[in-house]
């Protein structure tokens, strides 16, 4: 088995039909074969998109969450021989050719690599750029360490970090829970400036994260510490 294939690319996916395709095909052409995508109990047809494709498919029947896709995809990787994994989106927002960066890093000696988004650009909406400094602050009071985006979805795990990391929540609060992760394990980490690609879709998608959406996470957050 060669090095390349030990690195798996996780996807969490809900509702997400309609670009999800397109994602894998554009994994594919970069190189990356190994890509997990976990169907989160959606109610379209997320799971038809991808049958015929390059790529290994999981269903939870019911919608648990990210947080939950995301283990379920981790686990599974593990289990197929991954040495490192790669979490990523399944709305199109992430740009696979950060993806070699993030992995250089680890081959450094990071244990864990965080995309960064360029909060002072102009193209990423106010009220995410408002949501990722409420999350930050929130995630350093809660789990004693500061980040420059604790909500980032795509993350790079070295296997040290795969078999120390363990969490317990299921939703949005997840991203976080990891940081506290990276703390409780005295994990080397590093921040990585990653793309992002915000398009009308991302934007106007129904299952993003809302305000209300926001309130519970931080309360979830604060319960399970």
């Amino acid at each position: 088995m060669s090095f390349k294939d030990q690195i798996f690319i996780v996807i969490p996916a809900y509702n997400e039909s309609k670009v999800v395709a397109s994602v894998i095909d554009e994994l594919n052409e970069n190189g990356y074969s190994n890509v997990i995508v976990v169907d989160d109990g959606s109610s379209d047809s997320t799971y038809k998109a991808l049958l015929g494709r390059n790529v290994t498919v999981l269903r939870h029947m019911l919608n648990r969450g990210k947080g939950a896709a995301v283990k379920t995809g981790i686990e599974a990787a593990k289990r197929m021989g991954a040495q490192i994994v790669i979490t990523f989106d399944a709305d199109g927002q992430h740009d696979p050719k950060d993806i070699a960066g993030m992995i250089e890093l680890l081959h450094k000696g990071s244990d864990v690599v965080l995309g960064k988004r360029d909060f002072s650009s102009k193209k990423i909406p106010y009220f995410k750029r408002l949501g990722n400094r409420l999350g930050n602050m929130l995630t350093w009071m809660v789990y004693g360490l500061w980040v420059q985006d604790s909500q980032s979805g795509l993350r790079a795990y070295s296997n040290r970090a795969l078999d120390l990391i363990q969490t317990s929540t299921d939703r949005y609060e997840y991203d976080s829970e990891v940081i506290r992760e990276i703390a409780r394990n005295n994990l080397k980490w590093i921040e990585y400036p990653m793309h992002v690609r915000y398009t009308k879709y991302s934007q106007e998608k129904l299952n993003k994260q809302s305000a209300m959406g926001g309130l519970k996470t931080a309360i979830r957050m604060i319960l399970s510490n």
